[in-house]
């Protein structure tokens, strides 16, 4: 998968070639799909949720640029694999689910999995979490009309969030970097993401 799917297609990270390599995709499909795990596409995982294809997986991480020692904020967590990817290249990850099951599901698969660095929090993510703030990085796992201006908020000094935005069918993705009041934003390629609900997403969207 990291060698046909990744690398080929231009990842050069090789720190996030290797958390990806070290993470078993197939522990965070449902069992029904574990065939098609390793296959470079998006697949469902309940509540009318993905996990992400592997590439963009990869893409949205390598962008961030982690080191090893940023705190960092995932909104999406869905199944957990990306929260994974991140735990093994930051020194913590917060990801928020607003969805109760999938959310309890992804906190007892990563402490199984001994990623003892990720916080998993129920709720409206486009909220972010103002008493954890500030951020160092930020990854948003759905499409959304506009950056949430309250996860811009939450970006510390010199941070970087990585965000899908468009309309509901197609969105471009979106590399947000804060240099003291002031965002800079970079188009980084075209992708579709499921719709990023709360109050600052489509919130007239009902969760399934």
């Amino acid at each position: 998968m990291v060698e046909t799917q990744i690398e080929r297609r231009g990842v050069r990270d090789l720190r996030v070639l290797g958390a990806m390599r070290s993470i078993p995709r197939h522990a965070f499909v449902p069992d029904d799909l574990r065939a098609m795990a390793y296959e470079d596409a998006p697949l469902p995982i309940g509540g009318g949720q993905t996990i992400s294809q592997p590439y963009m997986v990869a893409v949205m991480t390598a962008a961030l640029r982690l080191l090893g020692t940023e705190r960092v904020l995932e909104v999406g967590g869905g199944c957990g694999y990306q929260a994974a990817v991140l735990a093994a290249l930051a020194n913590e990850v917060v990801t928020i689910e607003c969805r109760t099951e999938l959310a309890a599901t992804m906190s007892a698969r990563l402490a199984e999995m001994s990623f003892f660095n990720v916080h998993v929090h129920c709720g409206d993510g486009t909220l972010g979490l103002p008493e954890m703030a500030p951020f160092d990085a930020i990854l948003v796992a759905a499409g959304a009309p506009a950056a949430p201006a309250p996860l811009l908020a939450q970006l510390a000094e010199g941070g970087r969030m990585v965000i899908p935005v468009g309309n509901l069918e197609n969105q471009e993705l979106q590399i947000i970097e804060r240099r003291r009041d002031k965002f800079q934003t970079t188009v980084l390629d075209t992708c579709r993401f499921v719709p990023l609900i709360g109050a600052h997403g489509w919130k007239d969207l009902p969760l399934r």
